[in-house]
């Protein structure tokens, strides 16, 4: 039915052409000729409209006039019956001189014919476009009363466009739209789809009390950081519930659509901007390669398993410890991904056995290595665990490595590692130690460190959502404790830059901005869930926890930085080419010395003697402060 329904459509389509073109060319000789049409005229009308017409509707077809949907006809489809009617007009003409020399015919016919065919054409498409779109608005409003929510929208530009449209095509969104709201003082007193720009954004407590509007929507994907903070506020002052739309370049990528209308997330806040990524660069070391990435399933791990998918390696080796997240990770792949070309392997990366048959049976070219214990009061008071996953592990898959000739090795590590005061920081700071005292040959180490991801697993947002919901009160350790800050998105896909940077040893720090106070972001966190803060929800502060800083750092001083060819990552310069290391303690190119200390370690883990698994990382990492911390055995 709905086939013979298509047919029937293109041929009323497909007749209407022809009765336009033949009025085309029959008006064309009255406008030359003045409306005095003679025998002759009317007899080389007679003789040459037929062939006229199939000669323009060869040429339509060619340029696919009849394959568009007419109620979506646009700039593109009036380009495509421009090309139509100039290329049939001079196939004609061609014909004409090439048989007759135009003898018989007058020659600005077929320009006045090619003039009013181009009109007529056009103008029937955008005719049909306008009576269904008029039918969709008029049905749109005849139920606007009928339960839908009085909306006005923040920013008039293209996505403020896009969701006037999807509103109106879709009648599941049952929204009545009654303004735009604009910064650019131009756009006001305009309309977008006959809905005015009824002011600015700080206007919009007054309209939406004039309009009793029930909600806002924030469509502004470049208003981040500081400019959403303000929109933010005034949405607040409205007292009306506002969301906003995904940034264009999730809708882009695919990830969303535009009707993925959702509330406003701490994101939105931090406002950082896009990354820029070398994909070609990256395709080409991840394309048709074995990808081997540790911590599959933690926040880091599995947004790298998602990022990597895109470049079409031959296979995903899922490593993880634990059995959920792994089994998340790889079901995400499978049904939402849709990526099957991975295997899953559960353990621990500490295992040697384990590690080397995995890098046997499936010769990974690259290894990401984000296994490790990151929560800091539990691995202070559980310091052999992060002895055993963090740094023997750590040297266990880089030995793999080099034993079964990966081509690039890349530790996710942490700003914590800087000055360490905390088991925690002085762990990955000893990880960092091992990926560059390694001989930089066939296997190419290097490593990555960056501050906090936001909603990473334990990360202080979900800690804080979830005593908001409760009530409170919020719970921070310091007034003036920060933390740098990025998305869990953006931190993988920077690794991923960084990683086709690498050339033996380097350490890469990644942007990460202006450091967030703590307390600043818990009192943005209330007001997003719609309270006031010290109101409606106390914020309470209980003192820093055992090897917990006020504030992080990304460089210790003396290790020297150098700029690269992206915006967003540097170098350190210890270990790179010219670079001269200036750490204390175990120098980079000690690998043996190192391997017996980490010997050390492992025999006073396997004692637990907490005092003497610090005094030996002390050994290691002389810029590390002990905490007096006790463990829990």
């Amino acid at each position: 039915m709905k086939k013979l329904l298509i047919s029937k459509n293109l041929f009323i389509l497909i007749l209407a052409d022809v009765v336009l073109l033949a009025l085309a060319y029959f008006l064309a000789y009255v406008v030359r000729f003045e409306a005095k049409l003679g025998t002759s005229e009317l007899m080389v009308i007679k003789q040459t409209i037929v062939p006229v017409v199939l000669c323009k509707l060869v040429v339509f077809y060619f340029f696919n006039l009849y394959r568009g949907m007419w109620r979506y006809t646009g700039i593109v489809d009036l380009l495509n019956v421009i090309k139509a009617v100039v290329v049939s007009s001079l196939i004609i003409i061609t014909v004409v001189l090439m048989l007759s020399r135009f003898q018989g015919f007058s020659r600005s016919v077929f320009i006045i014919d090619a003039v009013f065919s181009l009109i007529l054409i056009a103008g029937i498409r955008f005719l049909i476009r306008l009576v269904l779109s008029t039918t969709t608005t008029t049905f749109k409003k005849s139920i606007n009363n009928n339960g839908h929510k009085t909306l006005i929208i923040i920013g008039a530009g293209d996505a403020g466009e896009k969701v006037v449209r999807e509103i109106y095509d879709n009648p599941r969104m049952k929204y009545r739209i009654v303004g735009f709201v604009d910064d650019d003082k131009n756009k006001v007193g305009k309309q977008i789809h006959g809905i005015k720009v009824r002011g600015r954004v700080d206007d919009l407590k007054e309209i939406v009390k004039s309009e009793s509007v029930d909600e806002i929507l924030i469509a502004a994907p470049s208003a981040v950081g500081k400019d959403m903070r303000r929109i933010v506020e005034i949405c607040d002052s409205t007292k009306v519930p506002y969301k906003t739309l995904p940034g264009m370049g999730e809708i882009i990528d695919g990830k969303v659509s535009i009707k993925t209308i959702r509330d406003i997330s701490y994101k939105d806040l931090l406002g950082r901007p896009p990354v820029r990524l070398e994909n070609d660069k990256i395709l080409e070391f991840l394309k048709d390669k074995c990808v081997l990435i540790t911590g599959a399933g933690g926040s880091i791990g599995s947004e790298l398993c998602r990022q990597i998918c895109k470049y079409g390696p031959s296979l995903v080796v899922l490593f993880d410890t634990s059995e959920s997240n792994l089994y998340s990770i790889q079901m995400e792949l499978k049904h939402v991904v849709t990526y099957l070309k991975y295997r899953a392997v559960l353990g621990r990366v500490q295992d040697k056995k384990l590690v080397d048959e995995v890098f046997r049976k499936y010769k990974p070219d690259v290894v990401f290595h984000a296994a490790a214990y990151k929560h800091v009061p539990l691995v202070e008071r559980n310091p052999w665990e992060a002895i055993y996953s963090n740094i023997v592990g750590t040297n266990t898959l880089a030995k793999a490595a080099i034993a079964h000739k990966v081509g690039r090795f890349v530790l996710v590590s942490t700003d914590k590692a800087v000055r360490p005061t905390n088991i925690m920081g002085v762990s990955k700071r000893v990880t960092e130690k091992i990926v560059q005292a390694l001989p930089s040959g066939s296997t190419k180490f290097m490593a990555v460190r960056f501050g906090n991801v936001i909603g990473s697993s334990g990360s202080v947002i979900p800690l804080f959502r979830n005593q908001i919901e409760k009530g409170g009160p919020v719970t921070i350790t310091h007034p003036e404790i920060t933390r740098f800050f990025m998305t869990i998105e953006e931190a993988a896909q920077l690794i991923l830059q960084a990683f086709t940077m690498g050339e033996g040893g380097e350490i890469f720090i990644l942007e990460m901005g202006t450091p967030v106070k703590i307390v600043d972001m818990a009192r943005d966190l209330i007001r997003l869930s719609g309270k006031e803060p010290d109101t409606d929800i106390e914020i309470k502060f209980i003192g820093l926890r055992p090897g917990e800083k006020l504030y992080e750092e990304l460089i210790t001083e003396g290790e020297g930085i150098v700029k690269t060819e992206h915006e967003k990552i540097l170098v350190l310069r210890n270990g790179i080419p010219g670079g001269e290391p200036k750490d204390q303690g175990v120098r980079f190119n000690e690998s043996n010395c190192l391997d017996e200390k980490i010997k050390g370690l492992t025999a006073l883990a396997d004692a637990h003697d907490a005092e003497g698994v610090k005094f030996k990382l002390k050994d290691i990492v002389p810029e590390y402060t002990m905490s007096d911390d006790e463990a829990v055995v």
